[in-house]
This record gives structure tokens, C-alpha cells and sequence, in this order.
């Protein structure tokens, strides 16, 4: 069997251009991360148990884990196995009267589900060496550093071409007259 590397998600990434994510999963134990993309109706259920946010009503891997909490089949861990053309593959393992039961599943689904069990998330080596990265420098918070295609230059860093492009607008938002609740005052005592 091919050895297995436990990993963490590391962040879920928006794609500005299309509506996929990015679930980036981060090596526990080392310094390799690897990406797999995602729609974003899977990236929300990942997200969900991340943030701890509960729904009145189960979800589908809400109601997934509670059938195999029923059923006295505790998932044990989930592992991505394998990737080809592009598509990785994934299975949950669960056991049940102390037999291992092995279902495939989505990776999405099956981190999902793992954050939900709070199973462990397995990555062949394989895997890791087909797809994984070693990033130069620290990967940038989501939540505190903006996006690459969002990031904005400073007034100093700005070109002169974009500093008198940018002039426009600033003229343009000079001139406004935001003052209006007096504007607003008058017309609501003619009327």
C-alpha cells in the first residue's frame, strides 16, 4: 500500500475570474500544500464546519454523518488515493463490527464529511508528489491579506500612468456633492 500523509485544509481560495475555489490542503507534519479545485457549492460545505456554523436542518453531509453515526460505523479517516487527467479520487473509510469498510466518494465530499467526524484527511505520496507544492514564502491569509488579483499599490508604488488615470476618478469624486440630507430636507417639505 502506498504511504499515506495526514494533511489539514489550509484555506479555501476564491477564484476572481470563474466560480470555482481552491481547497488547499497543507502537509501536517511538513511544508507541502496541495490544491484541489472545487465547485463552490462544495467549497461552502467544506467552509461550513471550519467556521462552526450549524443549520436548523441537516445539510447532505450533515445527514451523511449521522447515518453512519446510526448505523455504529464511525468514519475513521479519508484518504485522497489517486489523480488522473486532472481528477483526484478519494474514499472514506468506516468501521463497522470491526471490519473496515472503504466507499469511494469526491475528495470535496470527503473532506466535507471528515471535518464534520473530525477524521483524519490521508493523502498518498503519490498524490503528493504528483500535485503538491513547496511554496517560496508563506502562502497569504485569505481572511487578513487581499488576493493577488485584488491587491492594490500604494500612491507611491503607482506608475505615473496610472496615477493620472487614476486622477479622473479623484476629480470626478471631488466634484460630487454628498452633502444632501439638507437637499433631501427641502424636497420633503415642498411635497
Amino acid at each position: 500500500m502506498n504511504s499515506m500523509i495526514q494533511v489539514v485544509v489550509d484555506s479555501i481560495r476564491v477564484n476572481l475570474m470563474g466560480p470555482q475555489r481552491l481547497i488547499v490542503l497543507r502537509e501536517a507534519a511538513g511544508e507541502r500544500y496541495l490544491p484541489i479545485w472545487v465547485g463552490p457549492f462544495e467549497a461552502e460545505a467544506i467552509a461550513m464546519p471550519l467556521r462552526e456554523i450549524e443549520t436548523h436542518r441537516p445539510l447532505t453531509h450533515d445527514l451523511l454523518k449521522n447515518v453512519f453515526k446510526r448505523f455504529n460505523a464511525p468514519i475513521q479517516r479519508v484518504e485522497i488515493t489517486a489523480l488522473h487527467d486532472d481528477v483526484f479520487y478519494a474514499r472514506l473509510v468506516a468501521l463497522h463490527e470491526g471490519e473496515e469498510i472503504t466507499l469511494d466518494a469526491r475528495p470535496s465530499d470527503a473532506i466535507a464529511l471528515a471535518l464534520r467526524v473530525s477524521a483524519p484527511i490521508l493523502v498518498s505520496e503519490e498524490v503528493m508528489q504528483q500535485a503538491s507544492f513547496h511554496p517560496e514564502a508563506p502562502l497569504p491569509d485569505p481572511e487578513t491579506d487581499p488576493a493577488p488579483e485584488t491587491a492594490h499599490l500604494s500612491a507611491e508604488e503607482e506608475s505615473p500612468e496610472t496615477q493620472d488615470r487614476l486622477s479622473i476618478f479623484e476629480e470626478f469624486l471631488q466634484g460630487l456633492d454628498l452633502d444632501t440630507d439638507d437637499e433631501d430636507d427641502e424636497e420633503d417639505d415642498g411635497a
